[in-house]
């Protein structure tokens, strides 16, 4: 790629400059700049990818936003959604920050509806993932954006991140769309409306110029398209070197483009947007755990810690490092990535166990706790070395499975042949071949048929909860996330603790500056989304928390940057 094909607009010189604002990541960044360019300060973003979007584009799009404009005509509010945090963040992050959140989700979401034609939707039941807290919502908080258009780049189209799941067939499915999808050979009065909805809204697009695209594509297609209107300018093939100042002030950064470095000044500052270290296994191995498998990581391949890096050499302190939006995945075959697992824990006919044959959380619990439960017995001398989804018959007949494997589908002959899965005629043939001792396997599954048939599971709480609920498959009763294991043959298949990318990094203040070890703001830096520290601290309040904050602090930093704020 020629240096003038790495800019956009194309053509743009890459040479040093000023502007008053300089955005670091082109993921939830695109907020601040937008948010900056409406206060009229002129701003560029860097990127160190070939395309734009980041890891906003490669998750489901979903967006937490209590309290937001969808949410108070339901009822919500922020005091509601206060207490909710108040519990479950439970001092892991200052109160400050999450307040300031709560009170600028408004005010962004309005800004985003006048810079960009996105609009949103609240995916009504789509729980809390601690519902059960005071303040939590069954009914969820979680919002999403219609399906976008992204025909509306223009030249600039294929310039967008792509995503987790490219279907050769369009279908731009939303997150709340996936539910009913996912049980359409369950519930089908529910899911074949669904699926013909969308493959008329995708198939019938294409026949008239339009490529609809939901979930992160959609989200971050949307926000390109305001940056592009907007005519703020993107470089790409721009990784990020240094901060450059004088005194204790940021004033700008270096950066590298066409093998030369060049020099971007600030008058206002920079913000980092960079996202996490997803993909620096040195500091994975470093600050988290020594057990995690080499780039597993569902985040971009270009979030590698280069903001968190450059903002310690500025002394920036750090804080939550040992903590990611941790997502089991199906392990992954030789050369890609993990297979991404939404429902599939959740499903009656189904639970996981380890290399003991043995279960150990709750299979339905959200992601992130996943992780943590299985990181906290690592931690206590009780490693899960090895993890195993096991299903029947009945199960592969009627759900989705890693997004690619349809109802009544064969499992693929690779998984077999690569050893991420395995089938057996009967539980102990299926232990067999798996590596699983029989005696505590056969065990396990007895105890677990005889629980799930009375619709209970008194080891881990499966189904206690909505968030757990709102996953399983509404036809089974008394608890839709509870099915004994009885038709065979029966199948296991291999997981993997993977993320959606880290959310510890460098600490900030409630108006996004990132602060020195010892509290003091540095004068002339930002940084926001997965290069700071998590709102929440150790907690994910619900789907959509780590691109909302992004976006939610996108646009509190250029107000702050702008002296607005």
């Amino acid at each position: 790629m020629t240096p003038d094909g790495a800019t956009i607009p194309a053509g743009l010189a890459v040479a040093d400059t000023t502007v008053d604002l300089l955005i670091v990541g082109s993921g939830t960044g695109m907020a601040a700049a937008l948010s900056a360019h409406e206060l009229g300060l002129s701003v560029l973003i860097v990127e160190k990818a070939a395309h734009v979007g980041g890891s906003t584009a490669r998750s489901g799009g979903a967006l937490w936003l209590p309290a937001g404009p969808m949410l108070r005509a339901a009822g919500d509010t922020e005091e509601a959604a206060a207490t909710y945090l108040d519990a479950v963040v439970a001092g892991s992050a200052p109160r400050a920050r999450w307040e300031a959140f709560l009170s600028h989700v408004c005010p962004a979401v309005a800004m985003l509806g006048r810079q960009t034609t996105l609009r949103f939707f609240w995916a009504r039941d789509y729980s809390d993932y601690h519902p059960e807290e005071p303040g939590g919502s069954a009914a969820g908080r979680t919002c999403e954006c219609h399906p976008f258009d992204t025909s509306l780049l223009g030249a600039y189209r294929t310039r967008l991140e792509p995503g987790l799941m490219e279907a050769a067939v369009p279908i731009p499915t939303t997150g709340a769309d996936y539910r009913w999808m996912n049980l359409v050979a369950r519930v089908p009065g529910k899911g074949i409306p669904t699926f013909a909805k969308r493959l008329a809204q995708g198939v019938g697009g294409r026949l008239l110029g339009r490529h609809y695209a939901a979930g992160g594509q959609g989200l971050a297609a949307g926000l390109f398209a305001g940056v592009l209107r907007a005519g703020i300018p993107v470089w790409t093939d721009a990784p990020l070197l240094r901060l450059h100042g004088d005194g204790d002030r940021v004033r700008g950064a270096v950066v590298q483009h066409g093998g030369r470095e060049v020099l971007i000044t600030a008058r206002r500052g920079v913000v980092l947007a960079t996202g996490g270290f997803d993909h620096s296994m040195d500091m994975r191995w470093k600050f988290q755990s020594e057990s995690l498998g080499a780039h597993l990581s569902l985040g971009a391949a270009a979030n590698t810690g280069d903001g968190i890096r450059a903002g310690q050499e500025r002394g920036g302190g750090i804080g939550l490092m040992d903590q990611a939006w941790w997502f089991p995945a199906v392990a992954p075959l030789p050369g890609a990535a993990p297979a991404v697992m939404l429902a599939e824990r959740s499903l009656p006919g189904s639970l996981i166990v380890d290399q003991h044959g043995r279960r150990f959380a709750n299979e339905s619990s959200d992601y992130m706790s996943f992780g943590q439960r299985l990181l906290g017995l690592e931690r206590s001398g009780s490693p899960v070395e090895t993890m195993w989804i096991i299903f029947d018959q009945h199960y592969r007949n009627s759900y989705v499975f890693g997004a690619q494997v349809f109802p009544r589908m064969r499992i693929p002959r690779a998984w077999y042949d690569a050893g991420i899965a395995a089938r057996g005629d009967d539980f102990a043939q299926l232990a067999a071949r798996i590596g699983l001792p029989v005696p505590e396997f056969t065990a396990t599954i007895n105890r677990f048929n005889r629980n799930a048939a009375a619709g209970e599971d008194p080891d881990f709480g499966r189904g206690r909860s909505a968030y757990d609920r709102y996953y399983g498959d509404p036809t089974i009763s008394p608890n839709p996330n509870l099915r004994a294991l009885t038709k065979g043959p029966f199948y296991a298949v291999r997981m993997v603790l993977s993320d959606l990318g880290t959310c510890g990094g460098l600490t900030v203040d409630h108006r996004g500056r990132v602060l020195r070890e010892d509290g003091a703001v540095i004068d002339g830096l930002w940084a926001v989304g997965n290069t700071a520290t998590n709102v929440f601290g150790t907690t994910y309040p619900g789907a959509g928390a780590t691109i909302a904050q992004g976006l939610v602090y996108g646009y509190i930093a250029a107000r702050d940057a702008a002296g607005t704020g």
